[in-house]
């Protein structure tokens, strides 16, 4: 595949434009598997991999995609030891996930002692693109890749939770205040300067905005942007709504010691109400219901993708 990329054209940038990565549905290793409990688990893997699969051959054809390679796999995490790629998808485990990561190679004895901070700002992982594009390939067609996803609401609603309803140095300040200035009439001076207090309605109509005062983030984009299921065949597609039983039969797919369970605690504001459907419910009242189905809109891939129920 490379040496055909290579051939197209000398320059490094045409060998990274207009790449398709056929979504292959590859069977998975099970042969480090001892455990016969995983039966049901594996069922619905199998039934999430086919779905994806199917789904993507029906929408996708074989459109060819004009972004680069490496921007594809920005988000995309790397465990050489047991050769994993994880896609990162923020409100869907992502910390632990990243803690688990740190375990398997070896940077840490245990996922129980890893701070929030090191997690996020260590730099102790390596990402995707920062390998020469020879290293991409071999790592896309060789490791077993996953993704964890979550509700596309639920995930939106803990966003908007942990960024504008607690402290926050960089959301009140980046994203509070150009939100409240562009859609909160008459706002008070003390709102405008410190950026804090964001209503959710506030918060989507920015979302919805298509001139937003200020970019995108991570914490709520889609899904279908941030890890290209129908570009980047994935092995193991993880669910929030079952992270434990996923993670745990995923560590025993890639050899993972035995010791090494998936953690069970709550990252940040660990008092807090895990967001629900109920939770959700509450907060999705404050919206009209053009603004509730806007914003279903917004996430429609998603909702697809992964075949989550509309809400």
């Amino acid at each position: 595949q490379l040496s055909d990329q290579q051939k197209m054209s000398k320059s490094p940038l045409s060998q990274i434009r207009g790449v398709y990565l056929p979504p292959a549905l590859h069977p998975l290793n099970k042969t480090l598997v001892k455990d016969g409990k995983w039966k049901e688990v594996d069922s619905t893997q199998e039934k999430r991999r086919s779905f994806l699969h199917d789904f993507c051959k029906k929408y996708n054809g074989r459109k060819q995609l004009q972004t680069h390679l490496v921007h594809l796999v920005s988000r995309i995490y790397v465990e050489d030891r047991h050769k994993v790629l994880y896609c990162e998808v923020p409100k869907a485990g992502c910390s632990n996930w990243k803690r688990v990561l740190m375990v398997l190679n070896g940077l840490a004895p245990s996922a129980h002692n890893i701070s929030h901070d090191d997690v996020h700002y260590g730099k102790h992982l390596r990402k995707l693109d920062s390998y020469d594009l020879k290293g991409i390939y071999t790592r896309l067609n060789t490791y077993t890749k996953t993704v964890f996803v979550r509700d596309p609401m639920e995930r939106l609603v803990s966003a908007f939770r942990d960024k504008f309803e607690h402290p926050n140095s960089y959301y009140h300040p980046v994203f509070g205040k150009a939100i409240i200035k562009k859609y909160r009439h008459n706002a008070n001076e003390e709102a405008l300067k410190t950026g804090s207090g964001v209503k959710f309605k506030e918060f989507i109509q920015y979302l919805l905005d298509s001139h937003r005062p200020v970019g995108m983030d991570i914490h709520w984009e889609q899904v279908s942007k941030l890890c290209y299921p129908c570009l980047i065949n994935y092995d193991f597609i993880g669910k929030f709504e079952t992270l434990e039983d996923d993670a745990n039969y995923f560590l025993q797919l890639v050899g993972a010691p035995a010791e090494l369970k998936f953690p069970k605690f709550k990252d940040r504001h660990s008092s807090d109400e895990r967001t629900s459907a109920e939770v959700v419910r509450q907060y999705l009242k404050e919206l009209s219901k053009e603004e509730r189905q806007m914003t279903y809109d917004f996430y429609y891939l998603d909702y697809l993708m992964f075949n989550y129920t509309s809400p």
